[in-house]
């Protein structure tokens, strides 16, 4: 008990981090105390949205982090956490609107830009598939591992750029009702960022040479040899990510029928 209770606790402690998981909860338990009974959402939505936070909280804020940085195939399962996971939870439990004091700075005109460019159909994809290709060009991926700011950089644009991307595809809304993107055209760009991780992930997972020797010189927490090391961690970049693409294409394709035969789902924050 005693070594599970270490292993919980932060091997680097984020003020930021810990801010925004358990800000975030506690906000949500809040807002949901403050609303008429009949407006509050189901366990399903609640439990999504803790685990979700829980997920991110748990990957950056225990010595789980300490063995991402020591195991190729833990930093995977990390961003997996981070970039897909998380932030797919979050999403997919139509948080609540934001708070005031949110609500008053995305209404300023510089925020209004950053979003849309942030948010329309041709970023959004490009620069989450270009994420993960960006922190897994070995060059970059071993400064980025030997270097700690660059590494709290490289795990925040990842676990921003989720919440926006999935928060994006997974609106429950169509577009005449306040959606920027329409079912059909996200259905696709969830699809069509399948191949480029699938791409990237057989690659590594099949290459017969030590892309990502950093490893080697930080040093492996357990006894895997390099190469077993690196497929595992191509193949949870190849195959539940994809999974997971597949499942919002699936959600969204629901949520589509249910709407064409005239039942609206809740409001997500982003309406409001």
């Amino acid at each position: 008990m005693k070594e599970v209770l270490s292993f919980l606790l932060p091997w680097e402690f984020s003020p930021a981090a810990f801010a925004l998981c358990v800000g975030a909860v506690a906000w949500y338990a809040h807002r949901i105390a403050t609303l008429p009974a009949a407006q509050r959402p189901g366990f399903g939505r609640r439990a999504s949205f803790v685990a979700g936070w829980a997920a991110i909280y748990f990957v950056m804020q225990t010595h789980f982090d300490y063995l991402s940085q020591h195991m190729f195939f833990i930093h995977r399962i990390q961003h997996l956490a981070l970039h897909h996971l998380g932030p797919f939870l979050v999403a997919l439990a139509l948080p609540l609107p934001m708070p005031a004091p949110l609500r008053g700075l995305a209404r300023m005109k510089i925020a209004r830009l950053a979003w849309r460019a942030l948010q329309n159909w041709a970023v959004a994809p490009i620069l989450f598939v270009g994420l993960i290709y960006l922190w897994l060009t070995p060059s970059i991926h071993f400064d980025a591992m030997l270097s700690a700011p660059l590494y709290r950089l490289m795990n925040w644009s990842m676990l921003l750029d989720g919440l926006l991307f999935w928060g994006l595809m997974l609106d429950p809304r169509p577009r005449r009702d306040g959606a920027l993107i329409g079912f059909g055209l996200r259905i696709w760009l969830v699809l069509l960022a399948i191949p480029p991780q699938i791409a990237i992930g057989s690659y590594i997972a099949l290459s017969q040479h030590d892309l990502f020797d950093v490893y080697a010189v930080c040093g492996r927490a357990w006894g895997i040899a390099a190469m077993d090391d690196q497929a595992i961690g191509g193949i949870v970049t190849w195959i539940p990510a994809a999974m997971m693409h597949v499942v919002a294409a699936l959600i969204l394709i629901s949520r589509w029928m249910r709407f064409d035969q005239g039942s609206t789902p809740r409001r997500a924050w982003s309406a409001s």
